[in-house]
């Protein structure tokens, strides 16, 4: 290279060059952003259509078979999958979930429709708690009770899946898979030995022996009172589940526990062998398996709807009607405020509660309660709202799903009737406080200090600065003893017990539906449509139609929401996760876990 040139200063650029080079930079830049833009508005333009779409009829053919196919997270409403219409390869992007709603809707339908010969089972593993995978055992009970078949095939079985593949008339699987049967464990994470390396002190005020909910933060193990509840929880959900299997099985619960015992996660034959399984095939085998139970011959004949599918078949009979039945969905974990994707907001649940009772057609609520409960305070205002609805001369029974526990007890327990699934976990009437202090882990991890002036002896009190002193922690102690007194009344007075008889059962201690019946906590075992007829009977009403509350949203209502790439990241953690979700889980409620709290402590992980 030539250094004199190199070095040479360049000419100097004229007005004109610099005019045509910014305005043709500028066309670039245009042309570009418009193509970009030209391209998300393809691609918002498909999801509005296969949104429109979503809603269509699809019609059912003669000698349809239901398939199931319970992979993605079950939850209580979902929205549909709006790029179904696209194809496999192109909806799994889209991490959606299924809603216990549109299940129960399917099966309870199928079982009445000429078109619908029979269900496929086509499940391996199952993303569902033990009160929901309950509700959808039972429905699918009842729809063999049409006198149609039940078919179960995968090429392996966990634990979760193979119950609900129970109730098939025919079980098969692969050669080569195994099936998890294992017996139930109930896991908690501690947060203390976190806590000690970061120097954090977690101050804890509690009222309840059993609100265990606290302990992650004090210790690094169970405390004896929370494994004694774990214990009789466990063995409760484990012996629902065993007695359902051994039913549609025709195999003694205490084989099945022998087997659990050995840690059977055998092979196949051992499942043929131990009559878990029927025959091992190949899934290519599984349509001429299929083909003889519809009975007919070419596979031309033989159609698969999914859920999704069958769904949009249904049509919503016209219902004249003029009393309703609004069935409110309480889901998630409490808060004030408005709600999220996974949390139940105060002023959200009093909006909807009130446009329930408002109405005079609405004779009586369903409140459907999955909720482990959370902030005390939204909580009783929540409850309030119950009492309001009563006093205004509705009919208030609630429906407990897989969790109705602590906050999620507290506003469940004014209702005129409650009814449980044996499984759900309820009660944990108990209140505790947590206060974070970081002045350690500031001092010790990054050198900071922090110094302050006060107007008053406490003005810094509960603060993340420095820990409470003696003083402070009574006052607050007293505060979170009163709080419980209030929320054992509350039970009191909706049961028809007396306080103390609430403080025996209470102290913070998560009781099993099943359980919950013989201490008085609710009154019936059963599902949501057993809440319904409930409420009808309670009502005096024989001619009813209901509404649901909150109302579906669309995906493309909720895409213009924030909350729905919220929920989409949710979805998406949660499959990426798999079995390790609880884990996350943890960590969010460790970040949330401040202030007075009426919470459930645990959540169940069932594969």
């Amino acid at each position: 290279m030539n250094q004199e040139a190199y070095f040479k200063p360049k000419k100097k650029e004229t007005g004109a060059r610099k005019f045509w080079r910014i305005v043709f930079g500028t066309m670039v830049g245009f042309f570009f952003s418009c193509l970009i833009v030209s391209i998300l508005s393809m691609f918002f333009f498909a999801a509005m259509i296969a949104s429109v779409g979503s809603t269509s009829t699809v019609t059912v053919k003669d000698n349809s078979i239901l398939k199931l196919d319970l992979q993605k997270p079950i939850q209580e409403q979902a929205e549909d999958n709006p790029f179904e219409m696209f194809g496999d390869e192109f909806s799994q992007y889209y991490q959606s979930t299924i809603g216990l709603d549109d299940i129960l809707t399917c099966l309870k339908s199928a079982a009445k429709d000429p078109k619908i010969k029979g269900i496929y089972i086509n499940t391996g593993s199952v993303n569902a708690s033990p009160a929901t995978l309950k509700e959808v055992h039972d429905a699918l009970v009842e729809f063999k009770e049409s006198g149609k078949f039940i078919y179960a095939y995968a090429d392996s079985y966990t634990q979760g899946a193979y119950y609900l593949s129970s109730v098939a008339d025919q079980i098969t699987m692969s050669s080569t898979g195994v099936i998890s049967f294992k017996g139930m464990a109930m896991q908690v994470m501690f947060y203390k030995g976190l806590l000690d390396k970061l120097d954090v002190d977690m101050q804890v005020i509690r009222h309840g022996k059993f609100k265990s909910a606290v302990e992650p933060y004090l210790t690094d193990k169970m405390s004896e009172a929370n494994r004694e509840q774990m214990t009789l929880l466990a063995n409760t959900l484990w012996n629902t589940m065993l007695e359902d299997i051994s039913e549609s099985r025709n195999i003694d619960k205490e084989q099945l526990n022998t087997l659990a015992d050995g840690l059977f996660i055998g092979s196949a034959v051992k499942a043929v062998e131990n009559k878990l399984v029927d025959k091992t095939c190949y899934k290519s085998d599984v349509a001429q398996d299929l083909k003889q139970l519809v009975g007919v011959t070419e596979d031309k004949d033989l159609h698969l709807a999914t859920l999704s599918e069958y769904r949009k078949s249904i049509k919503a009979e016209i219902n004249t009607a003029k009393d309703e039945i609004a069935v409110i969905y309480a889901v998630g974990q409490i808060t004030g405020g408005q709600s999220g994707d996974d949390s139940m907001g105060s002023e959200s649940m009093v909006k909807l509660i009130k446009e329930a009772y408002s109405s005079e057609n609405v004779k009586a609520i369903v409140l459907r309660v999955n909720s482990p409960g959370g902030d005390g305070t939204a909580s009783d205002i929540i409850w309030h709202e119950i009492e309001q609805a009563k006093k205004a001369g509705k009919i208030v029974v609630t429906s407990m799903g897989d969790y109705a526990a602590s906050g999620g007890y507290y506003i469940s327990c004014n209702s005129d009737y409650i009814i449980a699934q044996p499984n759900t976990l309820t009660g944990s009437i108990g209140v505790f406080g947590l206060i974070p202090s970081f002045q350690r882990a500031l001092k010790n991890k990054l050198g900071v200090t922090v110094d302050a002036v006060t107007t008053n002896k406490h003005s810094d009190a509960a603060g993340v600065i420095r820990p409470l002193n003696a003083e402070e922690i009574a006052v607050y102690q007293e505060f979170i003893d009163d709080f419980y007194g209030v929320f054992t009344q509350r039970v009191a007075d909706g049961r028809g017990m007396e306080q103390s008889a609430v403080d025996e059962i209470g102290q913070g201690r998560v009781w099993a539906g099943a359980d919950a019946l013989k201490i008085g906590l609710v009154d019936a075992l059963g599902n949501i449509d057993d809440a319904v007829a409930k409420a009808a009977e309670l009502a005096n009403l024989d001619n009813y139609k209901l509404s649901y509350f909150p109302k579906k949203k669309d995906f493309w209502t909720k895409l213009m929401e924030k909350s729905s790439e919220d929920n989409n990241i949710q979805a998406v953690i949660k499959h990426e996760l798999g079995d390790q979700y609880y884990i996350y889980q943890g960590l969010k409620q460790l970040k949330r876990a401040e202030g007075v709290q009426a919470l459930m402590p645990l959540q169940i992980q069932f594969e």
